[in-house]
Order: C-alpha cells, then sequence, then structure tokens
C-alpha cells in the first residue's frame, strides 16, 4: 500500500513540475520507442487484443461531428498533438464488404437481358468477386440485386425492347450463329455487349436493313455452294 502510495505521489508531482523541454538524448530515446511500437503493431504475433491496446495507449480522445454525408473527427494523441479527419458516411445498406460500384452497373444492366444463373457465370469469366472476394453464385447475384434494388430479368421483355439475342438473329437471317459473329466482327450487323462474354444486343430493326439481308444471302450462299471436284482444274488453260 505504501508502495502504491508512493508511485502515486510521483505521479502527481510529474504532472505538476515545470518541464524545461526535451532534451536531444530524451527526443532520440522517444523516436526510437515511436519506431518501436511500429514494430509492435505489424509483429507476426500481434493479437487484436494486443492492437486495442497500442491503441488505447496512443489515443487519449476522438471527438466526432457529425455533417450531412461526412464525419468530421479530431484525434488527441498522447503528447497534446491533434489530427483531423473527415470520413464519408455509408450510404443507407452500403458496408465494408460491398463491391465495386462498376460491377453493381454491369450487374444492372445484365438484368434486363439474362437471368441470374448465366449473370453469375458471365461475372465469373471476367474475374470479379463478391465484395469478400468469392465467387459469383444465382444466389450472390440475386442477393446484390435485391439489395441495390435492381428488378429481375423478365422472360420477354428483350423482345418489348425489340432486342434479339444472337440465336434468334441467325434464325432471321437463315444463317448460322457463327456467321451472325462474323457479320458483327466486320461491321456489317450493328450490336453490343455489356461485357466480354455477355449476351450480345441486336436490335431486329438492324436484322431488317437492306445491307445486311443482303450480305447473310451472299454468305448463305457461299458456304452452301458445293466444292469443287478433284479432277475439277482451276486454271484457265490445262498443261497437256
Amino acid at each position: 500500500m505504501k508502495e502504491e502510495q508512493r508511485l502515486q505521489e510521483e505521479l502527481e508531482a510529474l504532472g505538476t513540475a515545470q518541464s524545461d523541454g526535451v532534451s536531444p538524448a530524451e527526443r532520440k530515446a522517444l523516436l526510437r520507442l515511436g519506431a518501436d511500437v511500429e514494430r509492435a503493431w505489424h509483429a507476426e504475433g500481434a493479437t487484436i487484443a494486443t492492437r486495442k491496446r497500442i491503441v488505447r495507449m496512443l489515443i487519449e480522445e476522438i471527438v466526432v461531428r457529425i455533417e450531412k454525408d461526412s464525419l468530421d473527427l479530431v484525434i488527441r494523441w498522447t503528447g497534446d498533438d491533434h489530427t483531423a479527419l473527415r470520413v464519408r458516411k455509408n450510404r443507407k445498406g452500403q458496408h465494408r464488404w460491398c463491391v465495386d460500384a462498376d460491377i453493381v452497373e454491369l450487374v444492372r444492366s445484365l438484368a434486363r437481358q439474362t437471368p441470374d444463373p448465366t449473370i453469375a457465370a458471365i461475372l465469373n469469366r471476367t474475374g470479379t468477386t463478391t465484395g469478400k472476394g468469392n465467387s459469383w453464385t444465382r444466389s450472390r447475384v440475386t442477393t446484390l440485386r435485391k439489395h441495390n434494388n435492381i428488378a429481375v430479368y423478365r422472360e420477354g421483355e428483350r423482345a418489348e425492347r425489340g432486342e434479339a439475342t444472337l440465336d434468334e438473329a441467325a434464325e432471321a437471317l437463315n444463317v448460322s450463329p457463327a456467321t451472325v459473329r462474323r457479320l458483327i466482327a466486320d461491321g456489317v450487323l450493328p450490336a453490343s455487349q455489356h461485357c466480354k462474354g455477355a449476351p450480345y444486343v441486336i436490335l431486329v430493326t438492324d436484322l431488317g436493313s437492306a445491307d445486311v439481308v443482303k450480305e447473310a444471302d451472299a454468305r448463305r450462299k457461299r458456304s452452301s455452294r458445293p466444292p469443287p471436284s478433284a479432277n475439277q482444274s482451276n486454271l484457265p488453260f490445262d498443261f497437256q
């Protein structure tokens, strides 16, 4: 008890004593302690509890002022130093595991073209992952849609917008799907994709274009032309 009282008296004396500043040797020692804190924080054996204790030792107070879309913080460190921070507030439903906004917009576009299982397959082929780094499944796409108020794909909505799939375009032009791909690649048939591997967006009106129909007919005729016979010469003259 006497030892505890002595330490308390020493602490109070240090608190009321006038400081003559920090000597060069003391400054060097303090900087060395700062490096030790960093090593302790990143040490292999440091646990969450260890880091919490370090934070409690270094931070005396955090003052938070709530603004419309942000939090203004003032961190008061041990030693009376201060750090001002402004942190943007999360929107309703937003959390640390949210996926990137561009993925949400991609799903928003794909949901107008195809159902959730196909969307999951497309996202996996592009190499994207969920907020937690997992691969995509139907249920995860469904959760993302509902979280962002994206309507589920409805069978027939593409047709209502005047859009055709690759297979539907091939049937309309009486050619193979491979020929339709070549027409798109050659710039004959206008089409777009929301990302690589996504379904083509082809307008039915473009399928009726005179140039598209003419080129599709020409390619169909070329592909149906019988190959020359083995004894038929393609040369304009005979060597015999």
